[in-house]
């Protein structure tokens, strides 16, 4: 049964699941961020991305900042560059950018077969790849959509469903993945089943309680 416009979910959280599942629902069920270094240079590099023209050129023309969704998966994002090559056969490509470098798990790959597919029902015509560029390396990858690629895409986004349907924040799992991710000090992955967002509120209080002219129950001198 296709999703309404009201449950479609982000084609970023697919990469924030696979990265991991408690990163994922901090941010997509608690509504919890935090900036670092890393997240930072991915958004300067993605507005980059976005603010270039479209351009026409004899061998088609590049859309920038494209938004695309699908109801049958129940996603929709905005994809960096599109490019449409002239002919009629002529490949559909979308082009993801990172600031990194090319990673050995799914998820780079994942992000921009979900936009493929999105782009496949929004056009009635498929995609047989797409492109990711790394700013580390400033060279541009190609990815195959496979059948394996697409299936484990399709698998992805029905966990990410199920993940903010359940309205829970699984407990954190750390490792040196942790030390990389932007939201360390709200997970608290040591403290394993704490959930952040009482925690966060927590310290909220404290700190709100210390910068007070004076704790409840007290008069000012």
């Amino acid at each position: 049964m296709p999703f309404s416009e009201d449950d479609l979910l982000p084609i970023s959280a697919l990469q924030h699941l696979l990265y991991c599942d408690r990163q994922c629902a901090l941010i997509h069920v608690e509504r919890l961020w935090a900036e670092n270094r890393f997240t930072a240079e991915g958004g300067i590099l993605h507005r980059r991305a976005h603010s270039g023209k479209s351009d026409t050129r004899p061998a088609g023309r590049s859309t920038r900042g494209l938004p695309v969704r699908s109801l049958t998966l129940g996603l929709f994002g905005v994809a960096d560059v599109v490019r449409y090559e002239h002919g009629d056969d002529a490949p559909i490509v979308p082009v993801e950018y990172k600031r990194g470098r090319p990673k050995k798990n799914d998820c780079d790959r994942v992000q921009l077969c979900a936009q493929a597919l999105c782009l496949e029902e929004m056009h009635g015509r498929s995609l047989p790849f797409g492109e990711i560029f790394y700013g580390k390396t400033k060279r541009r990858v190609r990815v195959e959509f496979t059948p394996e690629l697409r299936r484990t895409t399709v698998d992805a986004t029905a966990r990410l469903h199920d993940l903010v349907r359940s309205g829970r924040t699984p407990p954190a799992d750390p490792g040196p993945k942790c030390d990389r991710c932007s939201l360390r000090e709200l997970c608290l992955p040591r403290l394993g089943g704490r959930v952040a967002r009482k925690a966060y509120s927590f310290d909220r209080e404290i700190d709100a309680l210390l910068a007070s002219p004076s704790f409840p129950g007290e008069t000012s001198s």
